[in-house]
């Protein structure tokens, strides 16, 4: 067995037990409190859940704005409580129109390089305006004030923010903006130094202008900072950036972008339905790793044994696999109907091995081993009086590409989640969107909004996910106590991230678990690495659970998530 050192600095993490927030009127959790507080405005202004979950997302550009992107990417998921409807947008941007696989390997030598020509389309402005525009009921000044605000008189730096800087300093200083803003006077930002951000003020406030000028009604002035976004000032300094520095975006490219508005899928879970993100995203290794534990007596395992975790990781292997082999951005691959069907769960089901580790599936190329360096992620969800429900997970690091001079973001660099294999079905190609890894969650009971739930965490979402949600519904686990009980993760299949290695056999366990289940693991073969206790790598899970005028909020202590409630 072996120690896994980077899993956890010394941040935000709490080492004792938090209380679990309830209120009767609306619960909010996000990944960084300010963002939080920024939702709270919305809501006690008056406003809905997509309104306070609109500000929360935006304010997560801002305040998390190492893990978060304004212009990155940004899936979302809404439940309506008066119609039960469940939607997603996709949030996820496009590969330019002048992107190849042959470019890549004319130019590049095959290599999907970190930087620029990482490009997709920013997805997460239209996200963020769409939601507000079909669901919100304010206007986009109000919802973006609280992120203008924090971008241009400054916050305090968190301990998790400044410790994930320092100990990734050499990746937030590949670019001179970036540099600037991450490594002031040559050295990271410490724990409570105030971060202003004017360049991003600027974009922000662009828009803000944008929507107040038009004279117009509410969603006449969110077409407006989407034009301003998209086509104007913001765009041409996009695109100046690119033209000087060798990128594929184009004009095109921004003008004519819209995200995607579609249905999600989702399985039944004993009296649950799980709605999760399409085949764009990893979001369905969730719903099929749920039909292959659906009727298992997973509470006789007991919680955290060695049954437990070998049969969760094993069902988590298949589910990947499937990942590997069949998923894509289904305008341009064909996704085989059967993934959700519960008699392919119960046939696949019939190969775990009670007591015998599968090594996963292996990556198509001989790489030389390395450690997972994906920088990440947030999350926000947010319940309403009403019980409409809001789960969001923007995304796209200050550390994957060069911050947009005068704009103050990293326009999205997620083609690093494509492949150069024509074969794959996440190849690159123009238009086509990457697999994404961030895919927020709703759980429904009756027709009505039961949990929205997501996390950060690269690879390990749809797994921290899993277990949390399994530990309220197998276990009875008040959230709170489901968000901090310790956690595992397989990495036993190609990474996401580009260039997509491959960890057969390797099994992550918070140390929180017993040794000795970690040594019966080992003995049935799998290759275990211990992390810390609380491990910022295993996730940073937030949920909201409703039961009847109760609102249950949970924010993970791994990266110092925040949870409020009325």
């Amino acid at each position: 067995m072996t120690v896994d050192r980077m899993s956890q600095p010394a941040g935000d993490g709490q080492r004792m037990s938090r209380q679990n927030v309830m209120g009767r009127h609306w619960a909010i959790a996000a990944g960084h409190p300010l963002a939080a507080q920024a939702g709270v405005r919305l809501l006690e202004a008056g406003g809905n859940a997509v309104d306070a979950g609109v500000a929360a997302g935006l304010a997560l550009g801002v305040v998390h704005n190492d893990m978060v992107s304004l212009a990155g990417v940004a899936p979302i998921m809404i439940a309506l409580a008066q119609s039960g409807e469940v939607t997603t947008i996709d949030g996820l941007g496009t590969w330019p129109s002048r992107a190849s696989i042959e470019f890549f390997r004319e130019h590049c030598n095959g290599d999907l390089p970190p930087g620029i020509l990482r490009t997709v389309v920013p997805a997460a402005p239209d996200a963020w305006l769409t939601a507000l525009e079909r669901w919100g009921t304010r206007s986009f000044p109000e919802v973006a004030t609280p992120a203008f605000e924090l971008a241009r008189d400054g916050f305090p730096v968190t301990p998790f923010t400044a410790t994930h800087i320092q100990e990734n300093e050499a990746d937030f200083g590949r670019w001179p903006e970036n540099a600037a803003l991450y490594l002031p006077e040559g050295r990271p930002l410490r724990a409570g130094q105030i971060l202003k951000q004017p360049d991003l003020a600027w974009s922000l406030d662009v828009m803000i202008q944008a929507a107040q000028r038009t004279g117009g009604g509410r969603k006449v002035g969110i077409a407006a900072a989407r034009d301003a976004f998209y086509r104007g000032e913001i765009a041409r300094r996009i695109l100046t950036y690119h033209e000087e520095h060798g990128g594929l975006l184009a004009a095109e490219d921004l003008a004519n972008y819209r995200v995607r508005i579609e249905p999600p899928v989702s399985v039944s879970f004993g009296d649950l339905r799980i709605y999760t993100c399409g085949f764009w995203s990893q979001g369905p290794v969730l719903a099929q790793a749920l039909n292959l534990l659906a009727g298992e007596d997973l509470r006789s395992c007991g919680h955290n044994s060695a049954a437990y975790i070998h049969r969760l990781t094993e069902a988590l292997k298949l589910s990947f696999a499937d990942r590997e082999l069949y998923y894509g951005d289904p305008a341009m691959v064909k996704i085989p109907p059967h993934l959700l069907d519960p008699a392919y769960a119960r046939e696949r089901r019939a190969s775990i091995q009670e007591g015998k580790a599968w090594a996963g599936f292996v990556s198509r190329e001989d790489l030389a081993p390395r450690e997972p360096t994906a920088h990440d992620t947030s999350y926000v969800c947010v319940v309403d009086r009403e019980g409409n429900c809001f789960s969001a997970t923007p995304s796209d690091p200050g550390s994957d590409g060069p911050i947009i001079p005068g704009c103050g973001f990293v326009a999205s660099p997620r083609g690093s989640q494509s492949w150069l294999d024509p074969a794959h079905p996440s190849a690159l190609a123009p238009g086509k969107r990457p697999r994404l890894t961030p895919n927020p969650a709703i759980a429904m009971k009756n027709g009505r909004g039961f949990m929205p739930f997501g996390t950060p965490g690269g690879d390990v979402q749809c797994q921290a996910m899993l277990q949390v949600f399994l530990n309220i519904l197998v276990f009875g686990l008040p959230p709170q106590d489901a968000v901090e009980a310790p956690r595992f993760a397989t990495y036993a299949f190609p990474d996401s991230f580009w260039p997509h290695q491959s960890y057969p056999g390797r099994l992550n366990l918070e140390s929180r678990i017993p040794s000795a289940v970690g040594e019966e693991l080992v003995a049935w073969g799998h290759k275990v690495v211990w992390w810390g206790d609380w491990a910022w790598r295993a996730g940073c899970v937030c949920a909201i659970t409703l039961d009847g005028e109760i609102r249950r909020a949970a924010a993970d202590p791994r990266r110092g998530a925040h949870a409020l409630a009325w």
